[in-house]
């Protein structure tokens, strides 16, 4: 039995071959997929988990508290999240000084403000809602001095009327 010559040009995947899948697909079909469907459902959920710990990672919070930050403003309010964290664990400090309880109340206050605009920025047009996020990305780098001061160490950091009105108008 001679095979034919390959035409130039002539389809690989011509109507019989279609009905030749379909019935092999047909056949197998019912004794493969019970077999197969297991593996592939738990290896959905591991590529799912891996992406929620990349994306926790990402934003530097725990994959627990990922549901809280998501729109586009999540990795600035995931940031405020955690100055405000990192402000309340000075608060509950036994080395904290009085100057440094009054930061922690202006900043906590000006971290609540920043937070609400975040949030409210999702619902803006793009323009506004990136203007928003800069000035409010600008005010907690502004913010985030001091955390790295020593406990008392106040003279780097003024607590003023946060910049980003202007996003708003």
């Amino acid at each position: 039995m001679a095979r034919k010559a390959k035409v130039e040009g002539e389809a690989r995947f011509t109507p019989k071959r279609a009905k030749n899948a379909v019935a092999v697909a047909k056949v197998l079909g019912p004794a493969v997929i019970p077999v197969v469907a297991p593996f592939a459902v738990r290896a959905a959920g591991a590529a799912r988990e891996a992406y929620d710990r990349y994306q926790a990672r990402k934003l530097g919070v725990s994959v627990d508290k990922l549901g809280e930050y998501t729109g586009r403003g999540a990795a600035l309010h995931a940031r405020i999240a955690g100055l405000a964290d990192g402000c309340r664990d000075l608060q509950k400090s036994e080395k904290a000084s009085k100057a440094d309880q009054d930061f922690v109340k202006d900043a906590l206050g000006t971290l609540e403000q920043l937070s609400a605009t975040v949030r409210a920025a999702e619902r803006m047009p793009a323009a506004r809602r990136k203007s928003a996020h800069r000035a409010v990305a600008g005010e907690a780098r502004a913010a985030r001095r001091p955390a790295a001061a020593p406990p008392g160490d106040l003279t780097s950091f003024h607590v003023k009327a946060p910049t980003w009105g202007r996003a708003f108008t």
